[in-house]
């Protein structure tokens, strides 16, 4: 089966930047593939949050990843901006997945692609939950 072709960033519906560290860097010079986890992370975070459905004290419900991957295409590295694309690729009852994509600079095809998948969950009982009708809303924006 033949590899897919990187992404573009106008294939994502919601950009955001982060900026590398001296620290993500290997001892080859290039982002250390843990890196690219992190950005993941950090642009689904912040999305969340600046959408008002990130539940910081976890007191009510929780997201919890459940399952995580990433396609390496090119190298990126310190002092590289590195844009995060992030778009809606499943929507289910407790459950949804982030497809993301990694642009660096003004590079406008994806050095990196992933995905992140989680679930909601009820803080007390750890059992999946309907996801909320303000997730719900949030995460259709992103279609």
């Amino acid at each position: 089966m033949p590899r897919p072709a990187p992404a573009n960033r106008a294939d994502f519906s919601f950009l955001s930047s982060l900026a590398t560290r001296w620290m993500d860097n290997d001892q080859y010079g290039h982002m250390n593939n843990v890196v690219h986890y992190s950005l993941f992370d950090t642009a689904v975070s912040n999305w969340q949050m600046a959408q008002g459905v990130f539940n910081v004290t976890g007191e009510v419900t929780k997201f919890m990843v459940v399952e995580s991957g990433c396609r390496y295409f090119d190298e990126a590295g310190y002092p590289d901006l590195i844009h995060v694309g992030l778009r809606l690729g499943h929507l289910g009852n407790s459950s949804w997945r982030y497809d993301l994509g990694l642009f660096r600079n003004d590079t406008d095809t994806a050095f990196a692609e992933g995905f992140f998948a989680q679930v909601q969950v009820g803080a007390k009982s750890g059992r999946p939950t309907p996801v909320s009708p303000d997730m719900r809303a949030a995460l259709e924006q992103l279609r």
